[in-house]
């Protein structure tokens, strides 16, 4: 009889409100205890990731319970208790965002101090407001977090340009390394968010953010389970002086990769590269600059030029042959991956190209 007397549409938010709160603290408590991963079991997430992503999902179920008590127990959004937790809940998150998606890039540490600075003008306009109410503090407020988040947002479109770079500086394969798109649509779900967070009006758009937090935090934990911890070049770079720079680099090359197919090894990296060459990563790194190319192209260019090769002695013997397999023969763990890359190479898709070889 009682729940007869509740709005349905209220009922489906509580729903959706409280399955948002349970599936956050079940993902930080996941991330935090298991030292596997579910999802890839074959690779190992940087920890540092794991513990801010966990951070993450523990603000964001405080977040739920703080508001969810707030409504109960007061529910005036001009009161003191509104302001307070308005103030921990849009600078927590914005911390433990900005904490997760900078260990992501690991081309280098980028600190997350300058972002908790930037939230104490923040806090002093609110502080300020329940001192001496003023309705342009909290005005002024709301466009300075807006502010931060649209500037750490173009931040991280330059920030992971600049990682996207440096993977193909470094590594031969790229597939399950990027990382922009996680960003991209996580930037742009928290904006959302705290766009919601200071309009309460809306009860679809209520309904809305709670179907984006499942995504959210689907998105999220998926990039961290699947995202390798990737090797750490400090020490090369502390010792590159000792290290023997040979002249005749490109000689090495052609005896260690091109001879003994290097190249075809999964997830090869420049380090392992330049060991088996007998330099140092910094210099292979800068003979590829100079060559106009990334060791990413450099590496794609000899599988690809496999792949044709394979294909041309398949076609001669009239062996039955299928492009995902030679693709696989050639160095590459995804067909897609070998597909984006023969196009740029040659300009057209692999099935033009064996189309024109038939004829």
């Amino acid at each position: 009889m009682f729940l007869a007397q509740i709005p349905s549409e209220l009922i489906l938010f509580s729903m959706l409100y409280g399955g948002a709160a349970v599936a956050s603290v079940i993902a930080g408590v996941y991330l935090c205890l298991r030292k596997g991963n579910a999802f890839a079991a074959d690779v190992t997430p940087p920890v540092s990731l794991r513990r801010w992503a966990a951070a993450f999902f523990a603000v964001a179920f405080l977040g739920h319970v703080w508001w969810y008590l707030f409504f109960i127990f007061s529910g005036d959004i001009y009161s003191v208790s509104c302001l307070v937790v308005a103030v921990i809940d849009s600078v927590s998150l914005l911390i433990t965002i900005t904490g997760t998606l900078l260990a992501m890039l690991q081309d280098r540490k980028r600190p997350v101090w300058p972002v908790v600075l930037a939230t104490i003008p923040y806090v002093a306009l609110l502080v300020l407001n329940i001192g001496y109410p003023n309705g342009h503090y909290i005005i002024i407020a709301i466009a300075y977090i807006l502010l931060l988040y649209v500037i750490f947002s173009i931040y991280m479109v330059f920030a992971v340009r600049q990682y996207g770079r440096w993977l193909r500086d470094n590594y031969a394969d790229v597939e399950h390394k990027e990382v922009w798109l996680s960003h991209l649509f996580v930037i742009v779900i928290l904006l959302f968010i705290i766009i919601y967070g200071f309009d309460t009006g809306d009860i679809t758009i209520a309904y809305l953010v709670q179907f984006i937090n499942f995504i959210l935090f689907g998105l999220l934990l998926w990039r961290v389970e699947t995202l390798p911890q990737l090797e750490n070049t400090s020490m090369e770079q502390r010792t590159r002086q000792t290290l023997v720079i040979p002249s005749n680099i490109e000689q090495l090359l052609a005896e260690h990769c091109v001879s003994t197919q290097l190249y075809l090894q999964h997830d090869l990296t420049i380090t392992q590269l330049a060991q088996a060459v007998g330099t140092n990563r910094l210099y292979l790194s800068h003979y590829f600059s100079r060559q106009g190319m990334t060791y990413n192209a450099y590496i794609n260019d000899l599988r690809i030029d496999h792949f044709m090769s394979l294909y041309r002695e398949a076609t001669s013997a009239r062996q039955p042959i299928t492009a995902q397999q030679l693709a696989s023969d050639s160095g590459y763990r995804s067909y897609s991956t070998f597909s984006l890359a023969f196009k740029q190479r040659l300009g057209k898709s692999v099935t033009s190209w064996m189309r024109e070889m038939a004829q």
